[in-house]
């Protein structure tokens, strides 16, 4: 297979429409209406010619493009030169107090230097808005908000106003799908009764996720104010095309494409907020999503904010080394330390493992090379479920795999095509063995358990064991499905709650936020942890990159709901928007006042890091759990 395709699409491609139709990843973005691919591709120089073999080219930025192929196309479309690497989209998920409230924010707001956010513009990318809200509109009445894109709504045929004066729904400029409002429209639908509203604007935020985010951020109505009250708005509610509440990776390509299009049309500084991630990849900036983010947030005057997820304590990830078994990234009290100082820095002994012989000391007298068994819990009713296992190519591990009744079968190596079936008990293990890519050293290997003959994988206890024989690093990290897509009882004993930041948050130049419980001014234990040590041996992380950024409250806060009151929300959903009102702030005082006109992109971070204060049971800055510290505006104000 074609090394430029993504190892789950070559996967995806080799299996069969019925069986990845039972998968929760497989079949993620093909549109079985159509008989098409949606994919994602890295591309240079110009891609006009696909359109001529019937394939839909979407351009974005900095050198990406969404495709849609049709399905029998795929392999001559990689061939083209053009094309340097395709993924398939993934899933998202999206992950009180007041707002402002413990962040050192009201220093800044309701004295000298006064800010509100005003001259910036706030994107706010998630499940739409109840736009009527008052705290989306302007004292006269008039609304906050820009642009809003809708990606669910399906344009009219017509271009151009009817005659009768009435808009026509069409999609934004240089995109295919949804429909655009301006303010004017906005402001019509206001202006008209309920039900005319709906049909001038029928946009609705059925969730309410994305209206508390916004809210959070930006939003202003006399007893209830938003970090950046007086932001400006640009929305947008992304698409849902499988039916349900969970964007894809294209939307969100999509939609920050838009932004940042329109913030440079616009010629307004832009802070872009992201509350959603999912647990698939290497964590280590390689895939296309994360790259395509580093590059946006270097367009125009740009600030990306994304959560850290609320994975850490759901039992979705267990990582380990087969040289120092117990010791997992970052944990402190194990043999872990921070950035500079961890036990792993030192030059590894390559040990070599003759079929048979599982513990071999190490040829320079460290610690002894030994198998490691991974238990995971896999609940009733469970009906697929995928394990991404991550490790170093220069490893070599005989990997086993046992059923909850006993059954257990030993894999092959590397095979070619890359797919192994494999059938223990009533489950069917699809199994694909991963080659680095041009774009990401680590080696995957991928599990996908089916039922066969009954709905439901076999309950039990399964257990993954590696046995080492040729081991360099020895470490490995599994990861399982966003906990929103499991059951509660499925998970992995002793899971490592370390490195479980969803991605994009793993994004290098984004603003990965965690989140802390202020009544206790202690880290939230749900909030996802990254790295911040020398543990880890593969991709950007190795350099020394620490995540997450910095942390904000996430526990109980307060913001509009979709029913016209407050509720509490928690989660780093609900701490990133604070740190993106927040970036608003430093915009505008840097920017928009004239004060330092370079405030954008990573010297926002640099600051809002320079800025952070202690937080309670965090011994050394950065850690893997709340990064340079909580979230402190005032101070991060070179002032």
């Amino acid at each position: 297979m074609n090394q430029k395709l993504e190892e789950l699409l070559q996967l995806a491609l080799q299996t069969p429409e019925e069986t990845r139709e039972r998968t929760e990843e497989l079949n993620i973005g093909f549109n079985t209406q159509y008989r098409t691919w949606e994919l994602i591709v890295k591309y240079n120089g110009n891609l006009d010619g696909l359109e001529r073999l019937d394939i839909q080219v979407e351009y974005l930025i900095a050198g990406y493009a969404i495709l849609t192929v049709p399905e029998q196309l795929v392999e001559s479309m990689i061939l083209v030169e053009e094309i340097e690497y395709v993924e398939m989209p993934k899933r998202f998920f999206y992950g009180v107090e007041m707002p402002t409230d413990n962040s050192c924010i009201a220093q800044a707001t309701l004295r000298d230097p006064y800010l509100t956010g005003k001259g910036v513009l706030m994107a706010v990318l998630d499940s739409g808005i109840d736009y009527r809200r008052q705290e989306f509109r302007k004292a006269d009445g008039s609304t906050r908000i820009r642009f809003l894109w809708d990606q669910t709504l399906m344009p009219d045929s017509l271009s151009g106003e009817e005659a009768d004066g009435s808009f026509v729904r069409r999609p934004p400029a240089g995109f295919g799908i949804g429909v655009e409002y301006d303010s004017g429209q906005i402001d019509q639908a206001l202006s008209a009764g309920e039900i005319q509203a709906f049909q001038i604007l029928p946009s609705v935020d059925a969730g309410g996720h994305g209206t508390a985010v916004a809210g959070i951020a930006a939003g202003n109505s006399g007893g209830y104010q938003g970090v950046a009250p007086e932001a400006d708005l640009l929305i947008v509610k992304l698409g849902q095309p499988d039916g349900n509440s969970f964007p894809r990776t294209t939307e969100i390509m999509r939609g920050i494409t838009y932004a940042v299009r329109k913030a440079i049309q616009m010629q307004m500084p832009v802070v872009i907020n992201l509350s959603f991630g999912n647990t698939y990849g290497a964590h280590d900036g390689s895939t296309l999503l994360e790259r395509f983010l580093d590059n946006a947030a270097e367009i125009g005057r740009t600030v990306i904010c994304v959560g850290s997820g609320n994975e850490a304590a759901n039992g979705g990830h267990v990582a380990g080394s087969l040289l120092e078994e117990g010791i997992l990234a970052g944990r402190p009290g194990t043999g872990s330390s921070p950035a500079g100082t961890g036990p792993f820095q030192a030059d590894r002994a390559v040990q070599e493992f003759p079929d048979g012989r599982e513990t071999v000391p190490s040829r320079m007298g460290s610690a002894s090379a030994r198998p490691a068994s991974i238990e995971l819990a896999v609940a009733e009713y469970e009906q697929s479920l995928s394990v991404q296992l991550w490790k170093n190519y220069c490893d070599e591990y005989r990997i086993y795999l046992r059923s909850p009744g006993g059954q257990e079968a030993q894999l092959p190596g590397t095979i070619n095509g890359g797919k192994y079936v494999l059938r223990l008990e009533q489950t069917e293990i699809l199994v694909y063995f991963g080659e680095p890519a041009p774009y990401a050293v680590a080696e995957e290997i991928y599990f996908e358990m089916l039922p066969l003959g009954q709905k439901f994988v076999n309950s039990g206890v399964w257990t993954i064991r590696l046995v080492p024989r040729r081991v360099v690093t020895g470490r490995y990290y599994f990861y399982l499905p966003s906990g929103v897509v499991r059951s509660s009882g499925t998970g992995f004993y002793r899971s490592t709650p370390e490195v479980t930041l969803t991605i994009p948050a793993t994004a290098s130049k984004v603003i990965s936020v965690g989140a802390y419980d202020s009544t206790y001014e202690a880290y939230a234990d749900f909030s996802g942890r990254g790295y911040a040590d020398a543990n880890r041996t593969i991709g950007v992380v190795a350099a020394g990159l620490a995540k997450p950024d910095l942390a904000a409250p996430g526990v109980g806060i307060l913001a509009p709901d979709i029913y016209g009151g407050y509720t509490p929300f928690t989660g780093t959903s609900f701490a990133t928007p604070i740190v993106a009102g927040s970036a608003a702030l430093l915009m505008e005082w840097g920017i928009v006042r004239g004060n330092d006109p370079f405030l954008y992109g990573e010297k926002v971070k640099a600051y809002l890091r320079a800025g952070a204060r202690a937080l309670r049971g965090e011994d050394y800055y950065p850690n893997d759990r709340v990064g340079w510290g909580a979230l402190c505006v005032s101070s991060s104000l070179p002032v």
